[in-house]
């Protein structure tokens, strides 16, 4: 499919999917593109995901970003999810060493240029892994950020260059866990920990209550994005 073929199936279908539930955007997704795949971070949005998809489609690849600096409990779930519904995630791993960036832009990077780090760890890492594919699915929601409100159920990603579905983007925090609760699925025991959104150890603390759920991620700085998204 080109890229006029997308646009114009992306033109057809936006309105019609927007009303559709998760489960009839990823039949939709796998039936259109079977070379798909989805990007799993291991938080609460894509543990939901990953057992929506396990019930439709358990062949197609899920892959996570492996920075080296995620919290223990992530790669718990990580093992813990992969046991449950036997699969094996692709681990996608950037493509210089934490020694090797340490040597190159200084100790601690995160905190004299959080945005390069994400760079190196995650963005380029992702575009590799993208370049495989004709389309993706991401966990993310508009109410989780400012940057996120206007995303689409299905849309041309024009950063990395193919198809991105969101399918519970226009769901709520209490949707995510009460499908959570609901279906027993396993779920990063952070949350538990005032951890409502889990990134990379150095760059993410706990969210007091009042404050914003994404309070935690870049603490102190202007960053609200690791780059992902937009």
């Amino acid at each position: 499919m080109n890229l006029f073929e997308k646009e114009a199936l992306i033109k057809q279908k936006e309105v019609e999917l927007e009303t559709a539930t998760p489960q009839d955007i990823l039949k939709f997704a796998v039936e259109t593109f079977p070379n798909l795949t989805f990007a799993c971070s291991f938080g609460a949005e894509d543990v939901v995901l990953v057992d929506m998809l396990q019930k439709i489609s358990p062949k197609t690849d899920i892959f996570y970003l492996d920075t080296d600096f995620h919290f223990k409990e992530t790669y718990e779930t990580r093992d813990k999810m992969a046991e449950i519904y036997g699969l094996e995630f692709v681990q996608v791993k950037p493509a210089i060493t934490p020694e090797e960036q340490a040597a190159q832009f200084g100790e601690e990077l995160w905190k004299s240029n959080a945005n390069e780090c994400c760079n190196i760890r995650k963005v380029q890492p992702l575009t590799q892994i993208l370049s495989k594919y004709e389309a993706w699915i991401t966990g993310i929601r508009r109410d989780q950020a400012p940057t996120r409100a206007n995303a689409k159920k299905i849309e041309y990603d024009t950063k990395f260059g193919l198809v991105k579905f969101n399918p519970i983007a226009d769901w709520t925090s209490e949707d995510v866990w009460n499908y959570i609760r609901e279906n027993n699925v396993y779920y990063n025991p952070l949350h538990d920990n005032n951890y409502p959104s889990i990134g990379c150890e150095y760059c993410t603390r706990q969210v007091m209550p009042g404050e914003d759920p994404r309070a935690g991620r870049w603490a102190g700085q202007e960053k609200t994005e690791c780059g992902l998204h937009k």
